[in-house]
């Protein structure tokens, strides 16, 4: 017989339901996207509220969701209702700002393979996502941001959106990251224009560009260490 079962919210054993799980055992059991279909409640269209936060983690990846702010651009890139949206960039706000009251567990860059080890969820994203990094004096994260999603051009990547949250967030340096859905991290033309043009403002600001990165699915380049810019 063609096709497959899916099983609806209602038709699963009480046990295993995400809010009955939360209630019985702690949050501590529950999986990302099973805490998603918490706060989202109920799903959207032909997706049941599992099938829709498993979607919403795999297509945004779970490091850019919790940081991402502009609900219009969830709302575009998942083709989910306002409500939905607003939802999830509330859940996380709350999130980020509990985490920032601990400042040890912010991340330190030493160098490339720690920013592509602290993005690895982007080396699966099926769209392109340019992620700016915000370093303290003492190279740690103390802000990261999705900047833009979609085909990376030198005109979709305006430097005031890279800058703003150095700005904001009193940062000392800035690395950027794109990821390649193609699985190869060799840069493009308009890769290079962007980066000169990030180094370029940068400069002018006395906010120093520190790293482009490109991720790929196994690999990445570092602009700074290829010497490319």
């Amino acid at each position: 017989m063609g096709g497959s079962y899916r099983v609806s919210l209602k038709e699963m054993p009480e046990e295993k339901k995400p809010r009955e799980k939360l209630i019985r055992h702690g949050p501590d059991v529950l999986r990302i996207p099973e805490l998603v279909s918490i706060i989202l409640n109920t799903g959207y269209r032909d997706e049941n509220v599992l099938e829709l936060s498993h979607r919403v983690i795999k297509e945004y990846g779970s490091k850019a969701i919790a940081g991402e702010k502009n609900v219009g651009r969830m709302m575009e890139t998942l083709g989910i209702p306002l409500v939905k949206a607003c939802q999830i960039v509330a859940c996380f706000e709350l999130g980020r700002r509990f985490f920032q009251e601990e400042p040890g567990k912010m991340p330190t860059i030493r160098g490339p393979e720690d920013v592509y080890i602290y993005l690895e969820d982007m080396r699966k994203l099926k769209k392109e996502q340019f992620r700016g990094l915000y370093l303290n004096a003492r190279n740690k994260v103390i802000h990261d941001e999705v900047i833009s999603i979609g085909t990376l051009t030198a005109n979709l990547v305006h430097p005031r959106e890279v800058f703003q949250p150095a700005i904001e967030y009193l940062a000392c340096g800035v690395i950027v990251a794109h990821n390649h859905p193609s699985g190869d991290p060799e840069p493009s033309q308009d890769d290079l224009e962007i980066t000169r043009k990030l180094i370029a403002v940068g400069k002018t600001m006395d906010i120093e560009l520190l790293d482009h990165i490109i991720i790929g699915k196994n690999n990445y380049i570092s602009f700074k260490e290829k010497k490319m810019v």
